[in-house]
């Protein structure tokens, strides 16, 4: 068969072409790879599709010097050495073209379909972003970009983790604070996303590259201290390979056997996570026995055992339990005859195609395109992707939701393997205990988690898990939840995640209340005035600054302590601090106001009105309120100058204002309150705010008794119920100020079914 995997083809590296190779010679290159395994002759499309992109990069040139034409290229040669369907090295030779050419998605999908159109879109990152983001915000807008499309067809992470391999063999033309800047992205991100799909044959060329730019002292050092005493070491693998192919062609057992010493970067993560030195890794060299079945796996095992003396507690079986990854192999660590630690792998051919090329190994090619993943061996594989899609849908916090993946991801954390009453295997970050465990079953569970056993005896909630335990959870519906405290206890990111989900949701009103109560302790002790920061502009900095939806979404955050509050006051002030110096003092808004030839010396005269509005430059003149957004002392609000009636005054967030034509707006005019924000007598200004909750015997009787003992007038109300239940009620009443109306509407929002309340706003 075209695709047959043959035990020399097993050993094939990805090797990156010679610089400055010819784009012509590279493409005969990929098209004599392609045809080594695919199925079809009919090259068309990737013929086009290469043109295309040669054309469309012409004018460009990579750091090195060479033609730009040479990255997509590499990309596509490291795509067919995966043995990926046409579709994707299509894709490959394109995936540049939206994001650096003048080439369009609509023009794509014209000429090569929407399935490469898509999987083009998927690994281009976006490029509309807000200048306001920093690095960190823009790194977690794109990879949530990417995850979902990789949930949508997992080719996308596929071409995005070829993308990266070669412009990780091409750093050396890179900055030095890129280099490091890149290797630390791959590292933490692209090395581990290919070892989740098991794709080794990328993971392990990534892992030695980051280490190389990120610690090029240590990789060095490694480079050296492993080729010192080269040919010692070689002859001695050689020794034992030729010794293991005598005895399991004594025991009839047939078997490929090969030696290597391990790749630099599993070598360091072991001194690292073990605090050894080189000296005292065990499993530096490793011997691998490839068979044709699972029994002579074990048949294998039991000649080594025979042969070499185990070390004891240094024997895995990942046949009988598969990692996350789907990855399978026996792995026994064994003293040579001169006393010399070395590392034995065995599996079938078929798994180690699974572990070099992972869930590009299961590849199905259909001359229609498509190309589909075998379901059911793969699952398992993609877990841990819908984990960081429920993360995506529960998280507003862009740097949170990086920290989580990151978290997840983390290539030095090791695993612990356990069972659930049933026998189900659960992988778990190692140091994890039972209310980790409680969480990886489901939310539910770890939420009304009460204690567990572990191997039928009671533990302490924080016991350590250890390889083999049995665990049940003992829950209880009388459980009030989670414990802040589980945050210090637990080691895994999804387990985090979901209890401070619990806290968000649960808790939701009370850490409003308490992060602006946190907001005003803080103004206070740092000598802040609130009123003059605390204006819808500068709040929508900070909720565009942290990724959030609205205001209460950021009071939430500080009150559950997903945000330091003085994080969002530096912030409003550096705002404020910003509008400072860009306002001119020009109080001639409107021409003939003011003595044209003593504008130079005018100085903002103001006008006070009995209703406490101070209007710049402009004395004596009419002020009234409008109604479509009822302004209330406390809010940012300006004036509009209207023929015959005087300045009416509007909140700064009426929908008029924002909406008002240009050659309208010469006609607004600076205006302020001269009265306190919760002035407890004197003057009351009416407003409106819509109530959103689930329609109930007894709301809105609720509702009344709030105003009723905050002795407030309401003016009117107009109540909606839809068909679903849902009520909304419109209320008009009487208030003093700002102040007053925060306190109101927090208690209207402890109310039972309360969901949502808003002001009006034009």
């Amino acid at each position: 068969m075209a695709n047959e995997v043959t035990k020399e083809k097993l050993d094939i590296e990805l090797e990156a072409p010679a610089d400055f190779t010819s784009p012509e010679e590279l493409y005969q290159d990929l098209i004599a790879t392609i045809r080594k395994y695919h199925p079809s002759d009919d090259i068309t499309m990737i013929e086009k599709a290469y043109r295309v992109a040669k054309e469309a990069h012409r004018e460009q040139k990579r750091k090195s010097g060479e033609p730009y034409i040479i990255h997509p290229l590499c990309v596509a040669i490291i795509l067919a050495d995966l043995e990926m369907d046409k579709e994707t090295i299509e894709a490959g030779l394109l995936h540049d073209v939206v994001e650096d050419t003048a080439m369009s998605l609509d023009e794509l999908a014209k000429q090569f379909g929407t399935e490469v159109s898509f999987l083009v879109d998927g690994v281009t990152k976006l490029t509309q972003l807000s200048w306001d983001k920093d690095k960190v915000e823009i790194q977690a807008d794109n990879l949530r970009k990417m995850f979902l499309a990789m949930a949508k067809d997992i080719r996308v992470i596929i071409i995005k983790l070829a993308d990266r391999l070669h412009n990780m063999r091409t750093g050396q033309y890179w900055k030095p604070e890129k280099q490091k800047e890149k290797a630390r992205e791959t590292m933490e991100i692209y090395a581990p996303i290919a070892d989740r799909l098991g794709i080794s044959k990328i993971k392990i060329e990534l892992d030695d590259l980051s280490l190389k730019y990120l610690k090029p002292e240590v990789y060095y050092d490694l480079v050296e201290k492993v080729s010192l005493r080269k040919d010692a070491r070689e002859a001695f693998v050689q020794e034992i390979v030729d010794e293991v192919k005598q005895h399991m062609k004594d025991a009839g057992i047939e078997a490929a056997i090969g030696g290597r010493v391990k790749h630099f970067f599993s070598i360091y993560k072991k001194m690292v996570n073990q605090n050894k030195t080189l000296d005292q890794i065990y499993d530096l060299f490793a011997v691998r026995i490839m068979v044709e079945t699972v029994k002579d796996c074990y048949a294998a095992l039991g000649v080594i055992h025979e042969m070499y003396k185990p070390i004891p507690g240094r024997f895995k079986d990942y046949i009988a339990m598969p990692k996350q990854n789907m990855y399978q192999s026996l792995h026994t660590t064994l003293i040579g005859s001169n006393g010399q630690p070395f590392e034995i792998q065995i599996r079938t051919y078929e798994m180690h195609r699974t572990a070099e090329y992972g869930i590009a190994a299961h590849w199905k090619y259909k001359e229609s395109g498509s190309g589909q993943v075998a379901a059911s061996s793969e699952e398992a594989k993609l877990s841990w992707l819908r984990q960081i899609l429920e993360w995506q849908r529960d998280t507003d916090d862009s740097k949170e939701f990086l920290s989580m993946v990151k978290g997840d991801l983390d290539l030095f954390s090791d695993s612990v393997y356990c069972f659930t009453p049933s026998g189900d295997v659960k992988t778990l970050t190692s140091g994890s205990t039972p209310i980790d465990f409680a969480y990886a079953i489901h939310s539910a569970v770890g939420n009304k988690m009460v204690g567990a056993r572990v191997n039928g005896k009671l533990v302490n909630i924080d016991y350590v898990i250890q390889n083999g335990d049995q665990i049940e959870i003992i829950t209880s519906q009388n459980s009030k939840g989670p414990s802040r405290d589980w945050l210090n206890i637990v080691k895994s990111t999804q387990a985090k995640n979901k209890i401070n989900q619990w806290f968000k949701n649960e808790m939701k009103e009370d850490n409003i209340i308490r992060g602006r109560d946190m907001i005003e302790r803080y103004c206070k002790a740092k000598g802040i005035n609130w009123a003059e920061i605390g204006k819808p502009e500068y709040m929508e900095k900070v909720m565009a600054r942290y990724a959030f939806k609205d205001w209460e979404s950021v009071l939430a955050s500080i009150g559950h302590g997903g945000l330091k509050e003085g994080q969002v006051i530096n912030k409003m002030s550096e705002e404020r601090e910003k509008k400072l110096k860009r306002e001119i003092t020009d109080a001639d808004v409107l021409s003939g106001i003011a003595d044209t030839a003593g504008r130079a010396e005018l100085n903002a005269r103001a006008g006070r009105s009995k209703s406490g509005i101070v209007v710049k430059g402009i004395h004596d003149l009419a002020v009234r309120f409008s109604r479509c957004c009822s302004p209330v002392p406390g809010d940012e609000i300006v004036g509009f100058v209207t023929r015959g009636r005087g300045v009416s005054i509007h909140r700064t967030d009426c929908v008029n204002i924002i909406n008002l034509p240009e050659d309208e707006r010469n006609r607004l005019i600076d205006a302020e309150w001269q009265v306190p924000e919760d002035a407890t007598s004197g003057e009351r200004y009416s407003t409106e705010i819509k109530i959103y909750a689930n329609n109930r015997i007894g709301m809105f009787a609720d509702i009344s008794k709030v105003f009723t003992e905050r002795q407030i007038d309401i003016t009117s109300m107009n109540v909606r119920t839809s068909k679903q239940g849902k009520a909304t009620i419109i209320m008009t009443f009487d208030i003093h100020g700002m102040e007053e109306l925060g306190r109101l509407t927090d208690k209207i929002r402890q109310i039972e079914g309360v969901l949502d309340i808003e002001r009006t706003a034009g």
